[in-house]
């Protein structure tokens, strides 16, 4: 069993965090004793442990993609209603540590030092520290920064992944002593990383990294990262015009489709005071997408960074965050390009990686962790047919890719001398379907490909015909099928084709074309 999982910390009605975690550990729990009257704190949650999981077993669990969680707001908005524009809930920044290199030996060592934010006094330009609203320069935060409140959620879910994929289902050693025994990247955004970090260290905490019996030292743990020109774990509109082309023509869209409609009116009765200009719009200053980040990041805090009691109206919200689905993902759901260049080359990074799992040319990791964004998650499901709501990703969320194999065709990893027997012969990889051989083909067959977002098992609309997904079961799609749907979108040269059209008027899909078939 294989499996990927990618993160992300927002939410929509936001419970407390051990709320939030503790329903993900009950899922991996028996059910306790107790009166039967007795209520269940954990009954929203659906545990798919307990549901029988038609003769397959798990090989392997490639990266799930973990996006940053609880943080401040991107950009400092609505302070004429109060809202500080620096929140402090960073007691981190009283232990931050850099590598230097020490003056007397030459050698490498470390600094602890201390970070005080700088700004610019109201009155004038003269430069002042930041406060908190009690008026202390103590834990403040940058804008866009994890708080504390994601380290602990982030701590929880790194012991929710292990108790669910290493002590129940096992797919990796209950401890390592070797980096390359688990797979970690995240983008170059220094939260994508930290949460990835949090989460790490109780996936594998101290005491489960053994001294190697080689060098009698556990290495560093190894995270990998690409420069932002060559990034594809979120959509890079920074570095692919043709995608930011695309993404700007769907974003002016909705902007034409939601301005003018009793919805907007709505939200401008409620807010529009507070909005530059008075009027609230998709295209408004701040962005309705901005709007909602904020009410998002106050929502998930204390009270010391709280908005009007307006911002938080349940109807609204429900608009808000309608509209914002549409603008930033409804392009992956209706135009092959914008899955293409938006996401086609991470999800095509996760099919190869299965597949050469499959026929013994991997690197023998069978778990891993990808620290990205929300923006991922939304994209990368929506490009499958499988983000089937209007509600935007919360914190703390996740996607599990899990490939497993089907007992009753004797499906199972080719490692080892079996690999290299079946391993012969031109490599499958990013190769698309219709270019397979028939021997080929037959290398994925006992094989499944496995989709849940947030702990919910989601289904890949191309993958409920006959033959396309276990007898029983269409969650589980043929690794054949999951691949085929995903060639489709995986880009051939992702850079030259960012390249495309430029200077060209972008038109969109006059006909959608379906995602996840």
């Amino acid at each position: 069993y294989s499996s990927y999982h990618i993160n992300k910390y927002q939410d929509d009605h936001p419970p407390t965090p051990a709320a939030v975690y503790r329903c993900r550990a009950a899922e991996a729990l028996p059910p306790q004793p107790g009166p039967a009257a007795r209520p269940d704190p954990h009954a929203p949650c659906k545990s798919f442990l307990h549901r029988p999981i038609p003769r397959t077993q798990h090989t392997s669990n490639h990266p799930p993609p973990i996006p940053q969680g609880e943080r401040t707001p991107v950009s400092p908005r609505f302070q004429n209603t109060g809202l500080p524009p620096f929140w402090p809930y960073c007691t981190s920044v009283r232990q931050i540590t850099s590598t230097i290199l020490s003056p007397s030996s030459s050698s490498l060592t470390t600094l602890q030092w201390t970070r005080r934010l700088e700004t610019f006094s109201r009155e004038s330009d003269s430069p002042t520290l930041a406060l908190s609203p009690t008026s202390h320069p103590h834990n403040i935060f940058k804008i866009g920064t994890l708080t504390e409140l994601c380290r602990q959620t982030n701590s929880s879910l790194g012991a929710s992944l292990r108790d669910l994929y290493i002590n129940r289902l096992g797919i990796n050693t209950p401890a390592i002593t070797s980096p390359s025994q688990i797979y970690l990247r995240t983008t170059p955004v220094p939260r994508a990383l930290e949460s990835l970090q949090q989460t790490f260290s109780t996936l594998y905490p101290p005491n489960t990294r053994l001294h190697s019996p080689e060098t009698g030292i556990f290495p560093t743990p190894v995270i990998i990262t690409r420069a932002h020109a060559d990034e594809t774990l979120y959509p890079n509109d920074g570095n692919c015009r043709r995608f930011a082309a695309l993404s700007r023509a769907f974003a002016q869209r909705a902007a034409d489709r939601h301005n003018n409609t009793p919805d907007m009116e709505y939200l401008n009765q409620l807010i529009g005071k507070w909005m530059d200009g008075g009027k609230v719009a998709v295209d408004s200053r701040p962005r309705l997408s901005g709007v909602m980040d904020t009410i998002n990041a106050t929502l998930a805090h204390g009270p010391e960074t709280r908005l009007p009691k307006e911002f938080y109206d349940e109807k609204a919200r429900g608009i808000i965050e309608k509209i914002g689905v549409e603008e930033w993902f409804q392009g992956y759901r209706e135009s092959e390009e914008y899955r293409r260049l938006g996401i086609g080359g991470l999800v095509g990074d996760l099919v190869e990686r299965m597949v050469k799992s499959v026929e013994g040319r991997g690197d023998g990791v069978r778990f891993g962790l990808l620290g990205c964004h929300d923006t991922t998650l939304a994209g990368m499901l929506a490009s499958l047919g499988a983000f089937g709501t209007e509600r935007w990703v919360p914190f703390t969320s996740h996607v599990a890719v899990e490939l497993f194999t089907d007992n009753m065709k004797g499906g199972r990893e080719r490692g080892g001398w079996f690999g290299g027997l079946f391993g012969k012969g031109k490599e499958i990889g990013r190769r698309p379907a219709e270019e397979l051989g028939e021997e080929e083909k037959k290398k994925l067959e006992g094989y499944y490909v496995r989709l849940r977002y947030n702990d919910e098992v989601v289904t890949v609309p191309g993958c409920r015909m006959e033959g396309r997904h276990l007898e029983g079961d269409e969650s589980f799609c043929t690794l054949a099928a999951f691949k085929e749907i995903v060639d489709k979108f995986t880009p051939k040269n992702w850079k030259q084709e960012c390249r495309m059209g430029r200077g060209e008027t972008v038109s969109l899909p006059k006909v959608p074309e379906p995602a996840g078939y």
